[in-house]
């Protein structure tokens, strides 16, 4: 085989990616079989972590603070939320780190770099069934039933992989050089899940901020996420759309610049 230097500019070689699709398969069975080998519990953390999480949430906040959820009960309303920022978290934590696990690979043999960053993104989707199914359950415990709004969930579920899958490359291209870049990162998501409405409704946001806050593109997704799962606001099309055109410019600037560092990960290593 002959590697030329590309010739023009794009933003993704699909062609490329399609020939090294088993390495892509492989990848991400990998990133599966290492969140569970030799748990106890295995799938189970995928539900474990949002339920205690929303255990401590409907403590403090739903049942001393009095948060408002919406006219849904606060479990429910804090669950639905949580599983998809789990989501997101945990994609651009391990994509953020997934170059430095793989030095050896990346060193010693070529192939398009960009398949190990966007491994995790897949990988994550298991959790995320998982979770959802629980929350199907909690729905139906709660007596609160899907309608056809459900349909929107796959189109909210890509603005999370697009968003989580470009802040991860970002990250991951950055960490090859400075590597506290996954120390820092547990402290940067913690403060992006508090400037997000997972503890508490897009309603406590004064309506001429709304649109500013939903620059934040999981603002607008967990707010749809809510919507048209529980019902609890009418869809808001507005804060889906800033939040879709932001999380489509986070994935396009992490790709660039990806692609701008990728030919030196080499000699950084």
């Amino acid at each position: 085989m002959i590697i030329k230097p590309k010739k023009g500019w794009q933003l993704i070689d699909i062609k490329e990616l399609c020939n090294y699709k088993e390495l892509f398969y492989f990848l991400v069975a990998k990133e599966i079989k290492i969140r569970y080998k030799q748990t106890v519990l295995g799938g189970l953390w995928a539900v474990i972590q949002p339920f205690l999480s929303m255990v401590i949430f409907t403590l403090f906040l739903g049942k001393f603070a009095k948060m408002p959820s919406d006219g849904v009960p606060y479990p429910i309303f804090n669950f639905s939320a949580l599983i998809a920022w789990n989501y997101f978290a945990s994609t651009v934590t391990r994509s953020g780190s997934s170059l430095i696990g793989n030095v050896k690979l990346i060193s010693r043999v070529y192939f398009p770099r960009l398949i190990i960053p966007l491994a995790p993104s897949v990988a994550g989707l298991m959790d995320f069934f998982i979770a959802f199914l629980v929350l199907i359950g909690l729905m139906f415990y709660f007596h609160i039933y899907p309608t056809v709004m459900i349909l929107y969930l796959p189109l909210l579920v890509l603005l999370i992989i697009l968003s989580a899958s470009g802040v991860g490359l970002f990250l991951a291209s950055l960490s090859i050089k400075y590597r506290d870049i996954p120390t820092i990162t547990p402290f940067l998501l913690q403060l992006w899940m508090f400037a997000s409405p997972i503890v508490y409704p897009t309603s406590m946001i004064p309506a001429e901020y709304r649109l500013i806050y939903a620059l934040n593109p999981m603002a607008g997704i967990l707010e749809g996420f809510r919507s048209a799962l529980l019902k609890t606001v009418p869809f808001p099309w507005h804060m889906i759309l800033i939040s879709a055109i932001t999380s489509i410019i986070l994935f396009i600037f992490g790709l660039i610049y990806f692609q701008q560092v990728e030919r030196f990960f080499a000699d950084i290593i």
